[in-house]
């Protein structure tokens, strides 16, 4: 008798170390034609970085171990504090080390926010959860610089790849990060009925400093040093400058109430507060918090597009990997042609999201010296974060079915990939408001279609299905009528067309006549797996290899 039948077989090894940047020609691609080609031999560090088995496992243990909230010491004094496992901590340097909270401000450059988008990508992969404080620290920047007193005193430390997790005044501190409170229990999206009431504490004004009695229902990240918080001043809703330590040296009275027990996102702490005359510092006029905190947004914005685009490449990569080690009837998973459509239909979906989510970041780029790419980012931010939000989750569950049972199991990483895709598409405003805001952009500024459609001028003439999805969106903007009602659907044109624009000018022949063929040309089913015969599956598989 042989102990063979209890051997371990056809079971692919572990995808790790590897490098998410070199394998990845998608993504590398989309660097260079988006100005940060400058970047590539640090990206291909940090790519290999974050593939080595040692950061994987961090990146696991952190997602497996969720913060726990320590309210009071043992002898009942308050604390209001969150302990974490020390694989977060170890995560958390090696983001903020890689400078992804701050570097465009701290190292502006040409492509700056392209090369951050393309690290941001692949750190998702690995631990989302830790990019939710260095996303709200990197889009706090823009409204910290215009108050001169706080830019002093908080942007070194902001700017500082020193990750410090130490709960102590900032001036103390090596490093600091910002997180942000908006909604409440009765308002959720609706920030306008927050009931939080802020009144200042002398004449009041920008700087100036008010005391704030209110909740907030979601409040990011409870251990950063600072808040963004939106609460009702005499003169309307307004934006103040929460810290979690005073400049006397004492604790803010910021009270925590509990920590959300969320679907994913599990590494990442969310919390429920109160503020009990809590002390805040007037962040540009009274009334005016909503343009104030909205700009914060439009990064974080970009980000969640960032963030679903690297938990789709994650997914469509393990799904890769599987199918090109795992044998069944005697050949190869990504030899049987039914799964070879599945995954190359996968790694098209993945590819288009990498181009768009990078084409966005240039607009970050170069919005302050170019208006078209400011009316770019206007327009297609709220637009870009809507689509890809919304397509990545299904292409998640599909990867994960590649994998049979062995994807359900949590042990895996498809897991937490697979809980974790939904929270971009809800975080930051979910598709209904992305789509109006959509809409807003397009009233208020008309040059922002202009703009748009100016990307789409350049791959014209080189294929019909994209030359007629064209047409065929220039006749939706011609009738407005019920364009609340139509507001989905016209985004979705949007950006299914500027994504085969992208693709039609940057990418391969096969992957490029694959998308326009099956989404918009409309040979193609209701799932993925279901591209039309006569493209090259293989081609576009091969391409996508993590290898």
């Amino acid at each position: 008798m042989t102990d063979t039948v209890f051997d371990v077989l056809n079971q692919p090894p572990a995808l790790e170390d590897y490098n998410l940047f070199t394998t990845d020609h998608a993504l590398m691609q989309a660097t260079e034609l988006n100005g940060a080609d400058w970047a590539k031999d640090r990206l291909t560090v940090y790519g290999s970085r974050l593939g080595d088995a040692e950061t994987i496992e961090q990146g696991r243990l952190a997602h497996k171990n969720p913060p726990q909230l320590k309210l009071f010491d043992r002898f009942g004094h308050r604390l209001d504090e969150v302990e974490f496992h020390p694989a977060w901590h170890s995560i958390m340097a090696l983001i903020i080390g890689e400078g992804l909270h701050s570097a465009p401000w701290a190292e502006p450059k040409p492509g700056a926010h392209v090369a951050r988008a393309a690290a941001y990508i692949m750190h998702a992969q690995i631990e989302p959860g830790s990019q939710c404080p260095t996303t709200m620290t990197y889009g706090s920047v823009p409204a910290i610089r215009k108050d001169k007193h706080l830019a002093e005193t908080w942007l070194p430390k902001i700017y500082s790849r020193q990750y410090d997790g130490s709960n102590r005044p900032v001036t103390q501190k090596t490093g600091a990060l910002i997180g942000m409170g908006m909604t409440e229990k009765q308002g959720g999206s609706d920030v306008r009925s927050n009931t939080t009431v802020a009144k200042p504490v002398g004449a009041g004004g920008p700087g100036e400093e008010y005391i704030i009695n209110g909740h907030k229902w979601f409040f990011s990240c409870p251990q950063n040093d600072a808040h963004l918080v939106l609460a009702q001043s005499p003169h309307g809703l307004s934006c103040f400058f929460v810290p979690r330590w005073l400049p006397d040296g004492t604790k803010n009275a910021v009270q925590v109430q509990r920590l959300k027990d969320k679907v994913g996102n599990k590494s990442n702490a969310s919390s429920e507060v109160e503020f009990h005359n809590a002390h805040g510092w007037l962040l540009g006029e009274e009334g005016r918090g909503v343009p104030t905190i909205i700009e914060m947004g439009t990064y974080t914005r970009l980000d969640c597009a960032l963030g679903s685009t690297g938990l789709l490449r994650g997914a469509v990569a393990q799904a890769l990997h599987h199918v090109a080690h795992r044998r069944a009837f005697q050949r190869h998973l990504i030899d049987q042609p039914l799964m070879t459509n599945v995954v190359a239909d996968l790694a098209i979906e993945s590819e288009a999201a990498t181009a768009l989510a990078l084409r966005l970041a240039r607009a970050f780029d170069r919005a302050e010296d170019d208006p078209v790419e400011a009316a770019f980012r206007r327009l297609c931010t709220p637009a870009v974060k809507y689509w890809i939000c919304k397509r990545a989750p299904n292409a998640v569950v599909e990867a994960m079915e590649v994998h049979g049972g062995n994807g359900y199991v949590d042990e895996g990483p498809l897991g937490m990939l697979y809980k974790e895709i939904p929270l971009n598409s809800i975080w930051e405003g979910s598709g209904n408001v992305m789509c109006l805001d959509v809409l807003r952009a397009m009233q208020k500024s008309p040059d922002g279609l202009e703009a748009y459609f100016a990307d789409l001028i350049p791959a014209r003439g080189n294929d019909k299905r994209l030359d007629a999805a064209i047409n065929d969106l220039k006749t939706e903007f011609a009738d407005l009528s019920e364009i609340e009602h139509r507001a989905r659907r016209v985004v979705e044109k949007m950006m299914v067309t500027l994504q085969g624009a992208l693709l039609v000018r940057h990418s391969s022949a096969a992957v490029a006549d694959a998308f326009c063929a099956s989404r918009l040309g409309g040979d193609w089913g209701h799932a993925f797996g279901t591209l039309p015969k006569g493209v090259d599956t293989r081609a576009i598989a091969d391409r996508a290899l993590p290898v």
